[in-house]
């Protein structure tokens, strides 16, 4: 069945040019629409499966606010623009579009637009029907299991949080239901803090009591979000107590979810975030329909068990249940809300085979987060092969991606499979993405379009059943905008974004990650584990972090290589001399500023560990042996970054 296209553009000339292209493609045109009004107006006739967008329109409505109710009945939708600026995709990107055609736009740029889309819409369904029979049977499972209230509720909590992400999670009941006002704070990947709500304000504020009040929310479910300035919060705050959980926690974003229990008990979950903006419509429209199971389990959590989370107020406010810690997020540090929000993003998309793109800067840990995918899909036992698109000539990443036949190229000996065959049944992990020459980009996206891969020298193209997880620490966006980056490419690769925040951003996971690289380095080099010094952590929490957790890996070796056993670790000098000569942190401007400042980062370190094995590189103590590396792959660093052993310890030998 032809797939029904809507086109809702003002320009009659470009509105009929699409017509006539998506007529002859085999697409059925269900009407043209000049306007928001127009449009609705028309899909109230007849539903499309795809709609063509124009962000500019006649009338008060823009392009924006349709793609906002297009989102809301899940209804795919592609952009028109006249110009691909950074400004324009900033904005679109807010709407969640499965596509963007700037105009003007050729034929095929058109019809390969609209099929990315569809791809998108048919995977996004297929996840979105496999999520709820997940959630759905959660639930019910929860429903039947005999637990106490507590337990049932951090259960339920664990169970939304991948639909619903939150830091902080409240329930609320009417007075005369005997249930008492409690929640779960998140403070790490599976961890959770018990707490009482009373118990909180009375610790807040000793001489302020709640007030329980009733809401009327007739008959079915209520869905609040309140803004995030706290002005407005506490002058409209309609829940009491709603002041304390979101001032002392420091919270920045609301979701209120209004149920009616049994014989009219109001029932409320309140998520919490700490990402400002954080709660979309679609987080509305998950929570509505969940309302019956939610409904459910919540009866069976209020009724029966009001007695046991009554007995449980006896227990400390800050009462820690702790979970089992995923094996596959081993190496991954932290407890950050930004590194957790990526780490549920990863466990949600990692059952199914839709392609990841990870964002994130330099030294971020994208990597991690590649092989956490892997691990938590069915594809865990198959290979997962990574390639640095950087790192590879512009003259061999062809062949080096898809391989080549005997005698393809000056040198071509033998055949040779490419990284995508080697992979083949598991997974993909295509680093530094962005740094794909453009010819390139065109074959990838080839191979993403018909999963087929034709050998470089070879005529007879073969399938291959891989999934995609690309990286990158560009702006793709921006290197759209430039012409430096295919936007269908972008497109394909950016059906599910996760972005990795920088280390400047999560500075309260610093000492966390400082234990983990301490007992990681002292064990390599069988030293005693060491107090730290308060004015080292100091200095890492007042440092910027231009190289991210790798950089902060690499200062804590070199600490535990220069520490002497019986001191506390320390650092020998400010962090701003030792990565970056003294020049100001406000002066890193670009990228080419970050990679200079992470080149002398590990110059600095590579002097510092010939310092301690006294120019010696080869054999015991020597400092190959210390860094765990080849003594020729030091020398080729060395070489690589002007580092002259003669020049500091003229008198040794290799």
């Amino acid at each position: 069945m032809a797939k029904k296209v809507l086109i809702v553009e003002d320009e009659y000339v470009v509105a009929n040019n699409l017509r006539l292209i998506l007529s002859k493609a085999g697409y059925s045109i269900i009407g043209i629409a000049i306007s928001v009004e127009d449009a609705l107006e028309q899909m109230h006739k007849q539903k499309p499966d795809i709609v063509l967008l124009d962000i500019m329109l006649n009338g008060e409505r823009s392009g924006i606010d349709l793609a906002k109710i297009l989102t809301a009945q899940h209804i795919a939708f592609v952009y028109l623009s006249a110009n691909s600026n950074q400004t324009i995709l900033e904005e679109a990107k807010k709407t969640d579009p499965y596509g963007f055609l700037v105009k003007p736009f050729r034929e095929k740029d058109l019809i390969v637009t609209l099929d990315i889309a569809w791809y998108r819409q048919k995977n996004n369904v297929e996840a979105r029907l496999l999520q709820e029979v997940s959630l759905q049977k959660q639930l019910l499972d929860i429903s039947n299991r005999k637990s106490e209230a507590k337990q049932k509720l951090l259960e339920i909590s664990q169970a939304i949080r991948i639909f619903i992400p939150f830091d902080l999670i409240v329930t609320r009941a009417d007075s005369d239901s005997g249930y008492v006002n409690c929640g779960y704070l998140r403070t790490g990947f599976s961890e959770y803090e018990f707490i009482v709500e009373t118990e909180l304000v009375a610790s807040v504020n000793p001489k302020q009591s709640l007030s329980r009040k009733t809401f009327s929310t007739d008959n079915g479910p209520a869905f609040f979000s309140h803004p995030n300035q706290e002005s407005e919060i506490n002058r409209n705050s309609k829940i009491p107590g709603e002041r304390v959980w979101m001032n002392y926690f420091k919270m920045e974003s609301e979701r209120i979810f209004r149920l009616k229990i049994g014989t009219g008990t109001e029932f409320s979950y309140i998520f919490y975030s700490r990402q400002r903006d954080l709660y979309t419509q679609k987080h509305t429209e998950v929570l509505r329909l969940f309302t019956k199971c939610l409904s459910n389990v919540t009866e069976k959590m209020l009724y029966p068990s009001i007695s046991s989370l009554n007995r449980s107020l006896g227990e400390p406010l800050y009462n820690k249940s702790k979970l089992l810690e995923r094996r596959e997020f081993n190496g991954i540090i932290g407890s950050h809300s930004l590194l957790l929000a990526a780490l549920d993003l990863t466990i949600q998309v990692a059952p199914y085979n839709t392609s990841v793109l990870i964002l994130g800067e330099s030294g971020t840990g994208k990597e991690k987060i590649a092989r956490a995918v892997h691990q938590l899909s069915s594809r865990r036992d198959k290979p997962f092969i990574q390639v640095n698109c950087g790192a590879i000539p512009s003259t061999l990443i062809e062949s080096e991606l898809f391989g080549h036949v005997l005698g393809a190229f000056t040198g071509a000996t033998e055949k040779r499979k490419g990284k995508f065959e080697l992979a083949s049944g598991g997974t993909i992990f295509l680093d530094e993405i962005g740094e794909l020459p453009l010819d390139m980009q065109v074959k990838l996206l080839r191979v993403l379009q018909e999963k087929e891969v034709n050998a470089v020298g070879g005529n007879s193209p073969f399938k291959v059943d891989v999934r995609v997880v690309a990286a990158t620490n560009r702006n793709l966006e921006k290197a759209v905008a430039e012409g430096k980056f295919r936007l269908d490419l972008y497109y394909r690769l950016n059906i599910f974004p996760i972005t990795i925040a920088p280390l400047r951003e999560r500075k309260s996971d610093i000492p966390a990650l400082v234990n983990f690289f301490v007992n990681k380095f002292c064990k390599e080099f069988n030293k005693p584990i060491p107090d730290i010094e308060g004015a080292m952590m100091d200095q890492l929490y007042g440092y910027q972090w231009p190289g991210n957790i790798r950089e902060l890996e690499n200062i804590i070796e070199r600490s535990v290589i220069i520490n002497e056993d019986s001191s506390k670790l320390n650092l020998k000098q400010p962090l701003t001399e030792i990565l970056v000569g003294n020049s100001p942190i406000s002066a890193i401007e670009t990228l080419d500023d970050v990679k200079q400042i992470q080149m002398e980062t590990e110059r600095a370190h590579l002097i510092s560990v010939l310092t301690i094995s006294k120019g010696r590189i080869r054999g015991q103590n020597g400092a190959a042996e210390l860094l765990k590396i080849k003594p020729t792959t030091l020398e080729s660093k060395l070489l690589k970054l002007n580092i002259r052993r003669q020049d500091y310890f003229p008198s040794q030998e290799p």
